[in-house]
C-alpha cells in the first residue's frame, strides 16, 4: 500500500481530510477542463462575432466531432481508474501504471483512425440529415480542420489522468492555460487573416483549436519528463509492447464509459439537429446556452475526476469505508458549485446571451431573447447535472461502468430526447422544448446515479470488493 495512503486518518476524522485532499486534486483538474473548454468557447466567442451562420455552423460540426470523439475519449478516461488503482494496491505500482497508461495511448490511437473516416464526411453526413446547405459545408469545413488534433487531445486525457492518479495535476493545468493563450491569438489571425494567411473563417478556428491540442500533449509531455518523481516511471518506455492484459481492461472500462459519453453527447449532438431544421437563429441561441451550460458544467467534471482517483486510491488500497467517503464528498462539493451557478444563469441570462453577439448582426436580437431563454432551462437542471457527473466520477472509481452507461442510456434516450422533441416539433415550444426534455432527461440520470452510488456505498466492503475485483 502507498504510504501517503496509509497515513490517511480512518472515519469520522477522516472526513475533513479526505475533503482537502480532494478539494487540493479538483481545483486544479476544474482550471484544466475550463481552460480546455476555453477552447472551443473562445471559437464561439470569435465566430460570433463573424456572423450567426459562422456560429451555428460551428456548433453543428463540433456536435457532431464530440460524438465521434466519444469512442476514443472514453477508452482515454480509463486511464484513470486504472491508474488509481493500481498505485493503491501499492507493490510494482510504477511499473503498472506504466502499462496502463500504454495500453490507454493504443486504445486511443487504434479506434481514432475509424472515427477520421466519419469526421471527413461530416458535410455528407449533416446533408443526410436534412441540414441546411450552407451551414453543412462550413460545418465539414470546421470538422475536417480540427480533427488532426483529436488523437492529440485523447493522449493528453490519458496523460492528465495518469497524473491525477498520482495526485500532480498541476502539470495539465500549466499546459492547458498555456493553449489558451495560444489560441487566442491563432484564432484572431486564422479567422479574419493577415501577414500573408487569407482570411478563413471556420477553417482557421479548427485550425487553431487542432494545433492547441497538438501543443497540449507535446507541453504535458515535456513536463512529465523534467519532473524527477514523475520521470522514474518512463511514461512511454517500451510503447511498441503489445500488453493484451492491459488492453483487455481498458476496453472492459473504457467502452462502457464511451458508450456512456456517445449516449449523453449524441443526445444532445441530435438535439443540434432537431433545432437546426428550425433556422440558423435557433442553433446559435442553441449555441450559446450550449456553450454557458458546457462551461458551469467543467467544474462537478474536474471534481468528478479528483472523485474517480481518490475512490480508486482507496478502493486499491482496500480501504473500503475511505472510499465511500471520498464519493460521497465528491458528490457534495459538486452538488454545492452547481447551487451557486444555478442562481448566477437564472439572474444573468440576458446579458451572458449578448456576451456572444455583435449587436450589428442580423438577427442578433432574436438569438439574444432565445438563448436567454434557453440559459434559464439550463439554470434550472444545473443541480441534477452536477449529481449526474460526480456520481458517474465516484462509480467510475469503482470501475462500475456499465450499468451507469445503460442508466444514461435510459434517462437521455428513452425519456429525455423523445420528450424534447415532442415538444420542440408538435408542441409548438421549438428550440425551448428541446431544453425542457433535455433538462427532464438530465433529473432521472441524476436520480439513477445517485441511487446506485447510495446502494453501493450503502451495501458494505462486499460489494466494493467484487466491483473492484
Amino acid at each position: 500500500m502507498d504510504r501517503s495512503i496509509a497515513k490517511q486518518p480512518a472515519g469520522r476524522g477522516g472526513w475533513l481530510t479526505e475533503a482537502q485532499l480532494t478539494l487540493a486534486l479538483a481545483w486544479p483538474l476544474v482550471l484544466t477542463n475550463l481552460s480546455q473548454f476555453a477552447l472551443s468557447l473562445t471559437d464561439a466567442l470569435f465566430l460570433g462575432h463573424v456572423s450567426t451562420e459562422a456560429l451555428a455552423a460551428a456548433t453543428i460540426g463540433g456536435n457532431l466531432y464530440f460524438a465521434a470523439l466519444a469512442p476514443a475519449f472514453g477508452l482515454a478516461l480509463a486511464a484513470a481508474p486504472m491508474c488509481a488503482q493500481t498505485r493503491g494496491r501499492g507493490r510494482g505500482h510504477v511499473r503498472g501504471q506504466r502499462r496502463d497508461v500504454r495500453a490507454a495511448l493504443w486504445a486511443c490511437l487504434g479506434i481514432c483512425l475509424p472515427v477520421w473516416l466519419v469526421m471527413w464526411q461530416t458535410e455528407t453526413v449533416l446533408l443526410a440529415l436534412g441540414q441546411q446547405p450552407v451551414l453543412a459545408v462550413l460545418a465539414g469545413d470546421y470538422v475536417r480542420a480540427l480533427m488532426w488534433g483529436q488523437p492529440f487531445f485523447c493522449a493528453f486525457v490519458v496523460l492528465r489522468g495518469f497524473l491525477a492518479a498520482e495526485q500532480r495535476p498541476r502539470a495539465a493545468l500549466v499546459v492547458s492555460f498555456a493553449s489558451i493563450a495560444l489560441n487566442i491569438p491563432l484564432n484572431y489571425w486564422l479567422i479574419w487573416g493577415g501577414l500573408g494567411v487569407p482570411p478563413l473563417g471556420v477553417v482557421g478556428a479548427g485550425i487553431a483549436s487542432a494545433v492547441c491540442n497538438i501543443a497540449a500533449f507535446a507541453g504535458l509531455l515535456a513536463l512529465i519528463a523534467r519532473d524527477r518523481h514523475l520521470r522514474r516511471f518512463r511514461i512511454l518506455g517500451r510503447f511498441w509492447r503489445f500488453d493484451a492484459a492491459r488492453l483487455r481492461e481498458v476496453a472492459r472500462i473504457g467502452l462502457p464509459i464511451a458508450g456512456s459519453m456517445a449516449l449523453e453527447i449524441g443526445v444532445f449532438a441530435t438535439a443540434t439537429l432537431t433545432i437546426g431544421w428550425l433556422g440558423a437563429v435557433p442553433v446559435a441561441a442553441h449555441a450559446i446556452a450550449m456553450q454557458i451550460a458546457s462551461m458551469t458544467f467543467m467544474v462537478p467534471m474536474g471534481i468528478a475526476q479528483a472523485a474517480t482517483a481518490r475512490v480508486g486510491l482507496m478502493a486499491g488500497a482496500n480501504r473500503l469505508r475511505e472510499a465511500a467517503q471520498a464519493g460521497w464528498i465528491g458528490i457534495g462539493l459538486g452538488t454545492g458549485f452547481m447551487a451557486l451557478s444555478c442562481v448566477a444563469l437564472l439572474a444573468f441570462a440576458v446579458p451572458l446571451a449578448w456576451l456572444f453577439l455583435n449587436a450589428e448582426n442580423p438577427g442578433a436580437a432574436e438569438t439574444a431573447a432565445l438563448g436567454a431563454s434557453l440559459i434559464v432551462v439550463a439554470g434550472l437542471f444545473q443541480l441534477a447535472d452536477g449529481v449526474q457527473a460526480v456520481a458517474g466520477g465516484a462509480l467510475r472509481g469503482l470501475k462500475d461502468t456499465q450499468v451507469p452507461m445503460l442508466l444514461a442510456g435510459f434517462g437521455f434516450w428513452v425519456v429525455g430526447l423523445p420528450l424534447g422533441i415532442t415538444l420542440a416539433l408538435w408542441g409548438g415550444f421549438g428550440a425551448v422544448g428541446i431544453w425542457v426534455g433535455l433538462a427532464v432527461g438530465i433529473l432521472l440520470v441524476a436520480g439513477l446515479m445517485l441511487a446506485r452510488w447510495m446502494r453501493l456505498s450503502a451495501s458494505g466492503g462486499l460489494t466494493l470488493r467484487r466491483l473492484r475485483a
